[in-house]
């Protein structure tokens, strides 16, 4: 059996118990399809910060590069010192972002299904800032290849996702002609290499209105970063909220997987917030681990998750942001069982 050794950083304000609710149902998927997942707790965040004056210390990068994996709560006010490094420092360029309806979530429609494939390491939030007397300015950074890598990732998708097969590059080229034009020319060039996957461009702003309008018309989203972080925001308040949308920031050798929310300082100790963007976000790390080791029990395990959180919203076990009345702890407790009480032919 691998043994897979997986970094948590529980993070800030609900980070930590978003955290415990997905290892109760880690430990139910462990316990049902035998996996090997050796969890070692790290420090990062805000609170790090206040503790040691460092939000992402030397001792949890290190723990994270002797990992295979990464799985992080939200963290305040120190994301740039945190996510935003931890990005460029293991090259986890893309940002995977699925947007997806599950039976009797509060959805704007019971069809949505898309993912956001966001470029990860380039545009603004590079943070190349500087001022100039009264005169504040920041650096747009697209390169040829970080959208060729992006555009590549998101044409692959579409093809393995077989579902619409289709991939929509959204940027401002009208406007940013040399950035966005650069970012549109390479998707365009990618596309004739993916005859099998329909390929289609949209403004950003006329796509922040085709969200709300037609969001079933959309399978891939490719994008540069800053317009993904935005739209992709926009596209979770479709399905149930925030609390519904996990995130994976993958690169070739590593890959670290996360909620895209923030750390809701307003919500700590309510025991209110919704703990599936992290769990789906814990799914998706057993997808990546079974598609990168060739393991097929964590591809197996990781179904069973998605599997379980259907279940369990559609029998509304949920807390109060999805109609429910139940906390964090015990609907990350009732995702768990319907783990293992399902069984493994039908899992």
């Amino acid at each position: 059996m691998s043994t897979y050794r997986i970094t948590i950083i529980p993070g800030d304000g609900i980070g930590p118990e978003l955290t415990e609710a997905t290892l109760k149902v880690l430990d139910a998927a462990q316990k049902k399809f035998g996996l090997g997942l050796k969890f070692v707790q790290a420090e990062a965040g805000d609170e790090c910060f206040n503790k040691r004056g460092v939000a992402l210390p030397e001792e949890t990068i290190r723990e994270i590069q002797n990992s295979h994996a990464c799985l992080k709560g939200p963290v305040g006010e120190t994301a740039a010192d945190v996510i935003v490094k931890l990005r460029l420092m293991f090259d986890l360029y893309a940002n995977i972002r699925p947007i997806k309806s599950y039976p009797s979530a509060p959805v704007l429609r019971p069809d949505i299904d898309m993912v956001f494939v966001r470029e990860n390491t380039e545009d603004v939030y590079r943070g190349l800032e500087f001022s100039i007397d009264d005169t504040a300015l920041c650096m747009r950074v697209i390169t040829r290849r970080g959208s060729e890598r992006i555009a590549k990732k998101a044409f692959e998708i579409a093809r393995r996702r077989n579902k619409k097969r289709k991939v929509t590059a959204i940027h401002k080229a009208n406007v940013m002609r040399v950035t966005c034009g650069l970012f549109a020319r390479v998707c365009r060039e990618m596309a004739k290499q993916y005859s099998d996957i329909t390929f289609e461009e949209q403004y950003v702003d006329a796509a922040a209105m085709r969200l709300i309008k037609a969001p079933q018309e959309y399978d891939v989203i490719v994008i540069t970063n800053m317009f993904g972080d935005i739209l992709s925001d926009e596209a979770a308040q479709l399905v149930g909220g925030l609390g519904m949308a996990p995130g994976a920031n993958i690169g070739d050798n590593f890959a670290l997987f996360e909620p895209i929310h923030g750390s809701a300082p307003t919500r700590v100790g309510k025991h209110t917030a919704n703990p599936c963007s992290m769990i789906l976000a814990a799914k998706m790390m057993l997808d990546w681990l079974g598609e990168k080791y060739n393991d097929s029990k964590c591809l197996a395990a990781a179904q069973a998750v998605e599997n379980a959180v259907s279940e369990t919203v559609r029998k509304g076990l949920t807390v109060p942001d999805l109609g429910g009345s139940i906390s964090t702890i015990e609907m990350g407790k009732a995702i768990a069982d319907e783990i293992l009480n399902m069984s493994l032919k039908g899992g």
